[in-house]
C-alpha cells in the first residue's frame, strides 16, 4: 500500500478494521482504514496493568472496547466522510447503529456547517444479524482481548430481544470523575468529596494544566493516554476535511472502557443543562458545538451502557440539573482552586498547550466564565483570577455581544445560553462596583431597554431541573447543597 495516496473526494468507504486490548500493558488498539489504504492505528492506554478478569467481566471489557472503537472512529471518519461505512469482523444491532448515527450526525454538526457539508442521510451504520459464534475472548492465559480475532470471535452484540439484559458485574462503588481543568469538574469533585463518595480524578491526554489541577484536589488520579493515528496529520496537509468532533462522546467511551477494566460502577462528567442548547444560525437552524455534552447524548449513551455493556455501570453528569450560572455560584463558594483552574480553551490543543498563562482573556470561554462568575464573587477576586477586568475593555464588545446573542449567534464554544449572559449583565448593572465598567454600562443603556425586564432576572436561572441520571440516593443528598 506504499503507493496509496489520500484523495479526499475519491474515497468511497471508511472501514472499522479491528480492535484489541492487551491486559498486560493496558494498551487498546483501535484500527481503521479508508478503502484499501493503510491501517490507521489509534491507541488508548489505561494505567494499572496487568488486568485480570473473570469470564463475565472479560466479556464486558470486549463490549466496552467495541463501543469505544466505533465511537472513536469519528476522528478518522471526518477526514473524508465517505458514503459507505464498513464494520469488519462483527455485526452490530439496530440499537447500536442508532446510537452511532446520532453521535456522528449531531456530534459533527458544527464540522458539517463550517465545511458546507450536509451529512443528513449520509451516515449509515450497517446492521447485520449476529453470526453464530462462541463468546470467548482471546487465548486462555494470554491476557489479550481481541474484539475481532478470527481465531477467537468476539461476543456478538446483544440482539433486539436481548436488549436491556446486559449482566450486572458486581462493580464496586467508586466514581471515575472526568476533570478538564475548569470550574465545572471541580464543583463535581468537591460535591462528591462532601458526600464521602470514593472517586478517582480522571483525564485523557498529556495536559500539564489538567494534571496540576488534578493533583491539587489531593485525590487519587488516573491519566489515560490517547494517541491518534499519525497519518491523520498528513491527511490534513493533503486536504482532509477538518473541524470539531464530539470529543466528550469519545472521552465518555474511553472512561466507560476504563471503568469496566478497573471494576468500578460510575463514570461521572460535569455537563450542565445549558450544554443542551446550541447556536441558532439564520437559515440553518440549531448547531450545537457541545452536543455530546448535552442531555440527548447523556441519556442515550447512559442507557446504552446499561443495556449493552453492564447493568450496574452508571454514566451521568453530576451538574445536569444546574445552569451555567448555578454552577458558577457553586464554584464561587471556595477559593481553593483560584490559582489552579482554567476554562480557557486556547490552552488546550491536540498538539500541545501553552501553560504559561491560564487565561488568554479574549476567547469566548474566558469571556463567559468571567461573566458567569462576576455576580457571585468579589470583583477583586475575579480580576485576580483572570488577570484583568474583561468587562471594562471596549475591544471585547463583539465577543460579549455574541454571548448575549445580540446581533450575533452564540459562539461555537462551551458557553452558557444567551439568557444567562443577559441575566448576569443585568445583575451587574445594579451593582456599584460593576455598573461603571464600559460593557456593563453599554448593556444597561443600549441593550437592556430592548429586552423584557422579567426575562433578565437571574433567580429563575438558578433553579434546579429534574432531568438527570444522577443516582436517586445521591441526588437527594446533593439537592440541598446545589439549591443554596
Amino acid at each position: 500500500m506504499s503507493d496509496w495516496t489520500f484523495e479526499r473526494d475519491a474515497i468511497r468507504a471508511f472501514r472499522f478494521v479491528r480492535c484489541g486490548f492487551d491486559a498486560q500493558t493496558g494498551v487498546a488498539q483501535l484500527v481503521y482504514a479508508f478503502d484499501d489504504g493503510p491501517e490507521l492505528v489509534e491507541t488508548v492506554t489505561v494505567p494499572g496493568a496487568p488486568f485480570a478478569f473473570d469470564a463475565a467481566r472479560e466479556a464486558a471489557v470486549q463490549r466496552a472496547l467495541r463501543l469505544l472503537h466505533l465511537i472513536a472512529g469519528v476522528s478518522n471518519y471526518k477526514a473524508a466522510v465517505p458514503e459507505e461505512i464498513r464494520i469488519e469482523g462483527e455485526a452490530i444491532d439496530a440499537a447500536t447503529a442508532t446510537l452511532l448515527e446520532g453521535i456522528y450526525l449531531n456530534g459533527l454538526g458544527e464540522f458539517a456547517y463550517r465545511n458546507g457539508l450536509d451529512l443528513r442521510g449520509r451516515i449509515r451504520f450497517p446492521v447485520s444479524p449476529p453470526s453464530p459464534s462462541g463468546r470467548g475472548a482471546g487465548g486462555e492465559g494470554t491476557g489479550i482481548v481481541d474484539a475481532t480475532s478470527e481465531a477467537e470471535p468476539s461476543p456478538q452484540p446483544l440482539s433486539e430481544r436481548e436488549r436491556g439484559f446486559a449482566p450486572a458485574l458486581g462493580l464496586r462503588a467508586h466514581a471515575l470523575v472526568a476533570i478538564g481543568g475548569g470550574k465545572d469538574s471541580l464543583v463535581s469533585i468537591e460535591a462528591l468529596r462532601a458526600e464521602s463518595i470514593e472517586q478517582t480524578v480522571t483525564w485523557i491526554g498529556g495536559s500539564q494544566l489538567i494534571a496540576a489541577c488534578a493533583a491539587h484536589t489531593g485525590l487519587p488520579t488516573l491519566n489515560i493516554g490517547r494517541q491518534l493515528a499519525p497519518q491523520l496529520f498528513d491527511f490534513n496537509r493533503q486536504g482532509a476535511w477538518n473541524g470539531h468532533i464530539p470529543v466528550t462522546a469519545v472521552n465518555s467511551a474511553i472512561m466507560a472502557f476504563a471503568a469496566v477494566l478497573l471494576g468500578v460502577d460510575q463514570v461521572v462528567f460535569s455537563n450542565e443543562r445549558s450544554a443542551s442548547y446550541g447556536s441558532l444560525i439564520p437559515g440553518t437552524g440549531e448547531v450545537n458545538h457541545q452536543w455530546s455534552k448535552g442531555w440527548a447524548f447523556e441519556s442515550a449513551f447512559g442507557d446504552y451502557l446499561q443495556s449493552h455493556v453492564a447493568a450496574d455501570l452508571h454514566y451521568y453528569s453530576l451538574l445536569r440539573p444546574l445552569s451555567e450560572l448555578a454552577v458558577a455560584r457553586q464554584f464561587a463558594k471556595t477559593d481553593r482552586f483560584d490559582a489552579h483552574f482554567s476554562s480557557c480553551n486556547r490552552n488546550f490543543h491536540i498538539l500541545g498547550e501553552r501553560p504559561t498563562s491560564r487565561w488568554c482573556g479574549v476567547c469566548p470561554k474566558c469571556h463567559f466564565v468571567f461573566l458567569a462568575l462576576a455576580p457571585f464573587m468579589p470583583k477583586t477576586r475575579l480580576v485576580g483570577i483572570v488577570g484583568r477586568n474583561l468587562l471594562d475593555d471596549a475591544a471585547q464588545t463583539a465577543g460579549f455581544d455574541a454571548l448575549l446573542e445580540y446581533g450575533d449567534h452564540k459562539p461555537f464554544e462551551c458557553v452558557g445560553e444567551g439568557r444567562e449572559s443577559r441575566a448576569a449583565l443585568a445583575a451587574l448593572a445594579q451593582r456599584p462596583e460593576w455598573r461603571e465598567d464600559v460593557l456593563v454600562a453599554r448593556f444597561a443603556s443600549e441593550i437592556a431597554p430592548q429586552l423584557d425586564a422579567d426575562a433578565l432576572r437571574i433567580e429563575p436561572l438558578l433553579a434546579l431541573d429534574g432531568e438527570h441520571r444522577i443516582p436517586a440516593a445521591l441526588w437527594e443528598r446533593l439537592r440541598v447543597r446545589f439549591s443554596a
